[in-house]
């Protein structure tokens, strides 16, 4: 009896389980090599020839490839790791390799897929309380989190700045957008601009926009601005249907013009009349138009995009306005600021200090594109780790000193576990060690030796991790020396590792159509 088409591929039993875990292992042995602050960096290239430079996990994975579907579930880890926490993807994904890889060793062995499944719940379970435990008991000041930024930045390709000069960037732009414990990381955008070192990047207290004014001889600068936002259409009104006139005489003709030329005027009449200093309009300004309100000083940008405008809306309290009997006082918002500023071949606006200030922008600058969009993925992360650690107000030491921690606290649980589980929460221990073995391996250390000294320094300190003085890398507490990470960082990470890694354990048959 047929009951799958001819054309249908299934496997079963050991070779399903053994297929899943190898496509799952390659997919964290491809990234393995970057994580930690001296990981090395990837090259990836499409058929289009597009390059991109990076040792960012997310990135990587997100760059390559992948079509088998257990392999596809690693990625996936990574992109929760990135979209809840937005660091340690690189971990998550490594993580789970490994846990499958110790999986494949208990099957070997005639563990139960199941038996193992429940070991690595419960070893989840050791592994959260580990962390809890983990959690620095001092207040999270600037200090802290300047340490969060700087350790989440630390390997990653960040130009001619410093981990610490970028740090001090992120914290001020997390605490402008703070209240309390509330962090609104949605008003934090990033904008990049190629043409200068990256010691040019700035944090502008407002939004920057892809946008020049509709006249060159417009101011390039407000101050104390009035801010409107048309969607009018500056220009001569038209109708919808081709019409023709016919003018007999030179004086028909010069009434015709001068009909027009009233018509433009008293556009810019009634926004100079208003009071307002800059006009961002999502639809076109007639050339002349623009002309009479230069010569007011009125600050005119046309053909903004419907996005940009919210941006703008957001930013200075400002209302759009569909008509211009409509404009009035109410609807205008208010700046500090606005300047325009030229980049290269690039016109760009600078909306400063709006009335309703909650929006900033990190001006990321790099001398080449690849350097640039490196910056601006480890300052993205960084935002993200400082905004997630500022929300929950909890870090944990880095540099592998979690990770150990936490495989110690297992190992030593795992004794009064009775059963065949109990090798399975053994084995996640032993996962978990991954991490400072890559981070030793990734330093050119010997990474069994330092697994030692690294478990005999926990053993007797009650924290050790792998800390560097300038070129050095010795076995240290991370928190002297400023390595810390957010304790969700911890948390997401070995959730969402165990949870794929048992999902594709529990798989035993894979039918494939074509």
């Amino acid at each position: 009896m047929f009951i799958l088409s001819e054309d249908s591929q299934r496997t079963e039993g050991r070779d399903a389980q053994s297929s899943n875990i190898m496509a799952g292992k390659a997919v964290a042995e491809s990234v393995q090599s970057t994580l930690g602050p001296r990981g090395m960096d990837k090259m990836l290239v499409d058929s289009g020839g597009e390059v991109v430079i990076t040792n960012d996990g997310a990135t990587i994975l997100e760059e390559m490839d992948i079509e088998h579907p257990a392999a596809q579930m690693i990625v996936e880890v990574s992109e929760t790791q990135e979209d809840e926490v937005g660091d340690g993807t690189t971990t998550a994904a490594v993580i789970a390799g490994n846990l499958l890889a110790e999986a494949e060793d208990l099957i070997e062995q005639d563990v139960h897929a199941t038996t193992i499944v429940e070991g690595y719940h419960e070893a989840a379970r050791i592994a959260l309380e580990a962390i809890d435990d983990q959690v620095l008991d001092a207040e999270l000041d600037e200090e802290l989190l300047r340490q969060v930024a700087k350790s989440s930045m630390t390997g990653k390709g960040t130009g001619g700045l410093t981990p610490a000069e970028l740090a001090e960037t992120v914290v001020s732009a997390i605490d402008h957008v703070s209240d309390g414990d509330d962090v609104h990381r949605d008003d934090v955008s990033i904008y990049t601009q190629v043409g200068a070192s990256s010691s040019a990047t700035e944090l502008v207290e407002g939004i920057v926009l892809d946008e020049e004014p509709a006249s060159e001889t417009m101011p390039s600068a407000v101050e104390d601005a009035e801010i409107a936002i048309l969607d009018v259409a500056l220009e001569i009104n038209t109708g919808e249907i081709d019409a023709e006139y016919s003018i007999d005489s030179i004086d028909q003709l010069n009434a015709a013009l001068d009909a027009e030329e009233s018509e433009l005027r008293g556009y810019a009449e009634a926004i100079v009349d208003s009071g307002v200093d800059v006009v961002f309009n999502t639809d076109d300004v007639d050339d002349r138009v623009a002309s009479y309100l230069a010569n007011e000083d009125v600050l005119v940008f046309e053909g903004i995009g419907s996005s940009d405008a919210r941006k703008i809306a957001s930013a200075t309290g400002a209302s759009r306005v569909g008509a211009l009997e409509d404009l009035s006082d109410e609807d205008f918002g208010h700046a500090d600021r606005i300047r325009t500023d030229t980049f290269g071949d690039d016109d760009l606006a600078f909306v400063e200090g709006g009335a309703a200030a909650e929006a900033v922008t990190v001006f990321v600058r790099g001398g080449t594109d690849h350097i640039v969009d490196e910056l601006e993925r480890a300052v993205e992360d960084a935002l993200d780790v400082v905004s997630t650690a500022r929300a929950s107000g909890e870090v944990v030491p880095g540099a592998g000193a979690s990770e150990i921690a936490i495989a110690d606290r297992i190992r030593s649980e795992a004794a009064g576990i009775e059963g065949r589980s109990q090798l399975a929460v053994t084995a996640f221990a032993d996962a978990i060690d991954v991490v400072p073995r890559t981070l030793a391996s990734n330093t050119g250390r010997d990474p069994i030796d330092t697994l030692v000294d690294l478990r005999a320094e926990h053993e007797s300190e009650g924290r050790a991790g792998l800390v560097t003085d300038g070129e050095t890398v010795t076995i240290g507490d991370p928190v002297d020396h400023g390595v810390l990470d957010p304790a969700d960082v911890k948390r997401e990470a070995i959730e969402s590792a165990a949870e794929a890694a048992t999902m594709i354990v529990r798989i035993d048959d894979v039918i494939a159509a074509e």
